[in-house]
């Protein structure tokens, strides 16, 4: 397998349940770091959202890989992000048979 470009900065977040104040939780974001990686779209389609149109766009993101069970591995929670960008990661694979690579597939939302 030839060595993947990466060129793109992502931040890599996990989800946090906080407190709320009024008995309940609410949802908030943490880093856990940044990766270098390639993004590579693959579908699109339009949905509906709540309120207005949401286009829904697939991509492919690789990334150098870390050991099972490092806080530095993706999992299917968490979700990358690029500035305003937001990647939701539905799967991760290994890239190739060594073990060098991780490929996540994520979803970005965006209104349409």
């Amino acid at each position: 397998m030839k060595p993947p470009r990466l060129n793109r900065k992502l931040v890599l977040e996990a989800p946090q349940r906080v407190p709320d104040g009024a008995g309940g939780f609410a949802e908030s974001w943490s880093p856990l770091g940044e990766v270098w990686a390639r993004v590579e779209s693959r579908t699109g389609r339009e949905t509906s959202g709540e309120a207005t149109p949401l286009a829904q766009v697939s991509y492919k993101i690789t990334l150098r890989a870390a050991p099972v069970g490092s806080s530095a591995r993706p999992r299917p929670e968490q979700r990358f992000r690029d500035g305003p960008r937001v990647f939701r990661i539905n799967a991760v694979a290994e890239a190739d048979e060594a073990g060098r690579y991780l490929t996540c597939f994520a979803d970005e939302e965006v209104i349409a």
